[in-house]
């Protein structure tokens, strides 16, 4: 039986029930330099495309990002953070009410961005980096994802050490929740993500997978972000992103058996199949006919 918490996660003025099945996140960078699907999505249109594809795939969320965040990736300024993502968001609006993530750490792009029709601020420093998106995302009631993550993209590989990763990221995760709460942040509006893969080990982010049970203790939704990531890499010997699928598939569905509730995935069809078969089975019941 799955051993997840049902949970309402306020976006905006859409009510997101969490918990009764897992919500899938597809990833949509419109970047010339992340890690797994850099450069394929240049114009707004290509990229809005992609977006739609996901949904016909069984994408709940689209989270869409202008600047990289893997390990060593350069800055981008908000001016152009905000000229890659916002065509797109107002792009997709034309032809669908999908829910739809920012993804940055810049105050100013996620407020574009909600401008253009976003519903969520997906934060990887969960708030940390630009002192004004909590009051971007307190006066928007946006529903926001804050992120752990160890240091900054540009340093957060550079060995990074814990004594106790699972308690360290669900201490700090409490602490952001606390922080946001206290800057007018609705709890109902958070979800908090341990930030696999960043400033982490193939070893912490193993560990933090083990300990997806203790993490869903904090008494909001957990979404987890494993796809095609370099830990899957290293374990499977697998140096192109697009070979990790069935690792990706693997950590998917251990994550979702283990009280996610949403993934974040680049691949939405496979990762909506094992979604269904997994809550399937934990819910006891028949599949529908």
């Amino acid at each position: 039986m799955s051993i997840r918490k049902i949970y309402n996660w306020q976006c905006r003025d859409c009510a997101v029930v969490l918990g009764r099945h897992t919500l899938v996140m597809g990833i949509l960078n419109v970047t010339p330099d992340s890690f797994s699907d850099g450069g394929d999505y240049p114009a707004p249109s290509a990229a809005a495309d992609r977006a739609l594809e996901m949904v016909a795939q069984g994408a709940d969320i689209i989270d869409i990002g202008g600047e990289s965040t893997r390990p060593g990736a350069d800055p981008v300024p908000a001016g152009e953070e905000i000229r890659r993502v916002v065509p797109v968001i107002k792009k997709i609006r034309e032809q669908s009410d999908i829910l739809v993530s920012i993804d940055t750490m810049k105050a100013e792009t996620a407020s574009r961005a909600l401008e253009a029709g976003a519903d969520i601020i997906n934060d990887v420093s969960a708030f940390e980096a630009d002192p004004r998106m909590v009051d971007v995302a307190a006066e928007t009631q946006a529903g926001v994802v804050l992120m752990h993550m160890k240091g900054s993209p540009q340093t957060m590989q550079s060995n990074p050490d814990y004594k106790s990763v699972v308690q360290e990221v669900g201490t700090y995760l409490a602490g952001r929740m606390q922080f946001a709460e206290q800057h007018g942040v609705r709890r109902e509006c958070m979800v908090v993500d341990p930030g696999i893969g960043f400033g982490k080990t193939v070893e912490h982010n193993l560990e933090l997978l083990r300990g997806l049970p203790q993490l869903a203790e904090c008494g909001r939704p957990v979404l987890i972000g494993t796809s095609r990531k370099s830990f899957i890499g290293k374990i499977l010997n697998r140096k192109d992103p697009s070979e990790r699928r069935a690792g990706s598939l693997g950590t998917a569905a251990w994550a979702v058996m283990h009280g996610a509730h949403i993934l974040r995935v680049h691949d939405v069809i496979d990762t909506c199949d094992v979604c269904a078969l997994v809550d399937t089975l934990l819910a006891g019941e028949p599949p529908c006919s």
